[in-house]
């Protein structure tokens, strides 16, 4: 797929940022990518061609930018908005599973032969699955060198790589130097890195302002699950489920303007690179908050409260199975009552974090895994019990896939066909596992007496309506919504889980 080049090069000429992760520029006379806002002088644009991922840039034979770091940017928000089979691959290869499954395994997931997949990536973003993925364990490594005492041969395995001869000629074709220069240099800079625990990792995830801190602090707070999350302050903290083992993270959203610092601790360092883009999921940093707020600001009732609260984001999640448990604790119950329902069974099934992962007072719980869930004693109403227990036995046996790659309507289609799931849980989870960005959930409670408060209709079929001026970001009315609603409610409203 074709970037327009003049408006590309107009963007790198501004050095706008709002474009960084959106496309890389790719510079013939040197054989070097960048991102739109490097700081260097722009090139000719005669020299230039625009490509729309450093994979499509890697393939073509160009190195990265060590000055500006391209692949240290938001991703693009693109692959959040896209449900096709390119939008999806991307999100599973960001994940990491063609490491853990390979091509055949990531083409599998996404109803497609290897070939057909490979095709369909080419076309859309110009480099197959296993370029993307040479480029996202490229990514991986570059962290690691820089940012922590590995040595060199754990840093290749850590990050995917099969050997470390190949390990060493990746970052020498990505970056134009060998793994320890990259080293050298990070350690000439490391009077600027973020300082860190022993023993953690200090990551910057970066976003595109603006964006709402607080908002996402708030709703991370009011359904914290003691033991398995803690929110104080401008940090967020909690328990991770990773491919390989367990790991703790804290998030400090208002520390640094541009970017979100996690400080993370994991049991395996191949965990690094899916931790990264569950972390980058669960507060929507890859979003376009311009563009949704360009949007939802041209309608009257709504332009107040994106003017009162621009770069509002869509709380996602790190583990995709608890999302779903703790959404059907939430049906039909106020958003208190979930949490402590949540609470208890995580102080009942949940699994202690391992003593080196874990701090005195902070969270020391892994929530349970569906496997765990599929046969326990689950208290609270029988219904209740019943669903979650059918719902955890079809995620462990496979029968139903919680992933990003999964198609949203598909998705609500094989949740709607479980016992006691019904199609406002299915969109909720549309929502928070996939990202969807257009998921109104129009029969919500909440969501029609936010309407109501802001002089919109409080019918559900009228309110849909409505709301077709705000497609593709409908989602992101919805949250508005929300808080709208509780602002002006009384009572904690119900079914926001």
């Amino acid at each position: 797929m074709l970037l327009d080049h003049d408006s590309c090069y107009r963007a790198v000429a501004a050095k706008d940022a709002r474009f960084d992760g959106q496309f890389v520029t790719a510079v013939r006379t040197t054989g070097i990518y960048c991102r739109p806002s490097c700081p260097v002088p722009p090139p000719r644009s005669r020299n230039v061609e625009f490509l729309r991922t450093a994979a499509a840039a890697q393939t073509a034979g160009y190195r990265a930018c060590r000055r500006c770091l391209p692949d240290a940017v938001p991703g693009s928000p693109e692959w959040n908005l896209r449900a096709d089979a390119a939008g999806r691959a991307m999100r599973l290869i960001a994940d990491g599973v063609v490491e853990r499954d390979g091509v055949p395994g990531l083409a599998s997931r996404l109803g497609y032969s290897p070939r057909q997949l490979g095709r369909i990536l080419t076309s859309e973003v110009g480099a197959g699955p296993l370029a993307l993925a040479r480029a996202q364990r490229a990514h991986t490594a570059r962290i690691l060198v820089e940012t922590t005492p590995l040595g060199l041969a754990d840093v290749a395995f850590a990050a995917g790589f099969g050997s470390v001869r190949q390990f060493n000629d990746t970052v020498r074709a990505v970056y134009g130097v060998p793994p320890s220069q990259l080293r050298a240099e990070a350690a000439r800079r490391s009077r600027t890195r973020e300082p860190g625990p022993p023993g953690a990792l200090v990551l910057r995830l970066p976003y595109r302002s603006p964006f709402d801190p607080h908002g996402l602090l708030d709703h991370l707070a009011a359904r914290a699950v003691d033991g398995v999350e803690a929110v104080t302050g401008g940090t967020y903290r909690r328990t991770l489920r990773l491919p390989h083992g367990p790991a703790v993270v804290a998030l400090d959203l208002t520390a640094r303007a541009g970017a979100v610092v996690a400080t993370l601790r994991t049991s395996d360092p191949r965990d690094v690179g899916p931790a990264v883009s569950r972390l980058r999921r669960l507060l929507d940093l890859d979003a376009d908050p311009l563009a949704v707020d360009a949007v939802l600001g041209a309608d009257d009732a709504l332009a107040p409260l994106v003017a009162a609260t621009p770069g509002i984001r869509l709380a996602g999640t790190v583990d995709p199975a608890e999302t779903a448990v703790r959404t059907v604790l939430g049906q039909q119950v106020s958003v208190a009552a979930a949490r402590t329902a949540a609470a208890r069974l995580a102080a009942v099934h949940g699994t202690p974090l391992p003593a080196e992962l874990r701090d005195d007072d902070g969270p020391h719980l892994v929530f349970p895994g569906p496997g765990t869930l599929a046969d326990a004693d689950i208290a609270g109403p029988a219904r209740r019990a019943s669903s979650l227990r059918g719902l955890c036995a079809a995620l462990a046996d496979g029968t139903l896939a919680l992933d990003p790659g999964r198609d949203p309507d598909g998705l609500r289609a094989e949740l709607c066909a479980l016992p006691g799931i019904g199609p406002w849980s299915a969109g909720y989870l549309a929502m928070r596992v996939l990202g969807d960005p257009d998921e109104l959930l129009a029969s919500d409670l909440a969501v029609r007496r936010g309407a109501e408060a802001l002089g919109l209709p409080g019918d559900e079929a009228a309110l849909t309506a409505r709301a077709h001026a705000w497609a593709p970001w409908r989602s992101y009315a919805a949250t508005h919504l929300w808080r709208a609603a509780t602002s002006a409610a009384t009572t904690t409203p119900r079914r926001n889980a």
